[in-house]
């Protein structure tokens, strides 16, 4: 069920949708249904939300697999219940909340034992809580037998009040007994609304209902961007857990997306944020502060502290930072340096290059073993077009040298420090372009004494 507004999360982006350890917030529930071997899922949306939404899980899960039915009128849990089971064939089925990213399919494999043991109607989660305020409260009777769920406004008397085991609004259950208790229950609440869980009084009078009880972490549901933040720092700890226990060193603070793939041996320290779809080879020593951003990185390499990867390849045994940027698209092959202060941009590094030191290298080619220079810059922007820059195998390029591209230096050649190279240079050629040096004897004094005497003028 993900029809609700989100009017909390203040955002013209369905609430089901704000991201989530680099997933949409409906992702985790349709993936726990999907783990569990739900043949369909049905996503009850809102009219608004419909098509985001549809186009959303299409990209994750694929076409039809997934498929989002309209609650045309907001009229409550029961009637969004209604909708997705209308759309339903199967003779069991289970309703998920849309906003409870914390739900596994463990969870659900736990409901349908229940079920299948008490050869029940319905089984549904439920958990304990010291401060039960706000959540529907589970009523039984003297023998424990389930009899209703009475939402929190709705409670009669402090009993019930005082009651701590609560709904997590999980539930696990026959399809036609379903239906036809949605079908008779009424608005007869405060909001005017028809209830899902009202379902449980309906079914409990005629059958059995089960509720197992479970990890309150389970029952955190999404409804403002505090509770956003507190559900993706449980998610991050699970996340980091699971790398753990295939053999990453993940130190706390450290931010791994979902989708993210780490082989063992790798080391990831606090600070350091892996997003989108990465993948991290084994062996790799990534240090603090570091951002991966739908990147692959090979094996054994060491990636100094804050460096920014984005959409870009890494070979292995390379050396990385601290302070290096590789923009989208940059490739650097197997033992490559990367140093301090070097931007790459759409270039390749070959095999064995290095660029240790405060250079920026857009739309190049630096062939193996070829060193650049602190200070270099590709010149590679002509206020409209883009231009390459081809650097063959074991060139050296002076520090401070400017390569305005398109330009190709052939193998071997040697840049002298501060030039300006705006020509091709064919291989093993010595390329120097900068002004020619005048020293002028004694004129050091005479040029101070003229610019402080006209420093005292003005003032």
């Amino acid at each position: 069920m993900a029809a609700g507004r989100g009017t909390r999360m203040k955002s013209r982006l369905a609430k089901v949708l704000h991201p989530l350890a680099g997933r949409p917030l409906l992702y985790f529930p349709v993936r726990a249904a999907l783990d569990f071997g739900a043949s369909r899922v049905i996503v009850v949306c809102s009219h608004d939300g419909c098509v985001p939404i549809q186009q959303c899980l299409d990209d994750l899960f694929g076409s039809g697999r997934v498929v989002c039915k309209v609650q045309v009128e907001p009229r409550g849990t029961g009637d969004a219940a209604r909708v997705g089971l209308e759309a339903c064939t199967t003779d069991e089925v289970g309703i998920l909340c849309g906003d409870t990213p914390l739900v596994t399919s463990e969870v659900i494999r736990e409901l349908a034992a229940a079920l299948q043991h008490e050869r029940a109607i319905l089984a549904f989660q439920s958990c304990c809580l010291e401060q039960p305020d706000g959540y529907g409260r589970v009523i039984r009777d003297n023998r424990s037998k389930v009899l209703s769920i009475c939402e929190h406004r709705d409670l009669r008397n402090d009993e019930e009040r005082a009651i701590r085991e609560v709904n997590a609004g999980i539930y696990l259950g026959n399809r036609q007994a379903l239906a036809s208790a949605l079908s008779r229950i009424k608005p007869a609440n405060d909001q005017g609304e028809y209830y899902l869980t009202d379902v449980v009084a309906e079914l409990a009078s005629s059958g059995t209902v089960v509720a197992s009880l479970g990890d309150p972490d389970l029952l955190v549901g999404i409804n403002d961007r505090a509770q956003l933040v507190e559900a993706e720092t449980a998610l991050h700890l699970r996340i980091a857990r699971r790398h753990a226990l295939a053999g990453v060193t993940v130190r706390p603070g450290a931010r791994i997306d979902d989708a993210v793939q780490i082989e063992a041996d790798t080391v990831v320290e606090s600070g350091t944020c892996l997003r989108g779809n990465s993948q991290i080879g084994s062996g790799n020593f990534i240090d603090i502060g570091c951002v991966i951003v739908d990147s692959r990185i090979g094996n054994d390499n060491v990636i100094e502290s804050h460096c920014v990867i984005e959409k870009s390849i890494v070979g292995d045994r390379t050396k990385l930072g601290p302070f290096a940027h590789l923009r989208p698209d940059s490739v650097i092959e197997d033992e490559a340096h990367i140093g301090n202060f070097v931007e790459t941009k759409k270039t390749i590094v070959r095999k064995g290059a290095k660029a240790n030191h405060l250079s920026y290298l857009g739309d190049g080619d630096v062939g193996e073993k070829s060193n650049v220079g602190a200070g270099t810059i590709f010149c590679n922007y002509d206020g409209y077009n883009k231009h390459r820059t081809i650097i063959g195998p074991n060139v050296f390029i002076g520090s401070d040298s400017q390569i305005v591209a398109p330009v190709n230096i052939g193998a071997g050649a040697y840049i002298a420090t501060g030039t300006t190279v705006t020509q091709d240079v064919p291989q093993d050629a010595l390329a120097i372009g900068r002004a020619r040096q005048d020293n002028k004897l004694g004129y050091a004094s005479k040029l101070k004494s003229k610019l402080a005497a006209a420093a005292r003028k003005k003032a």
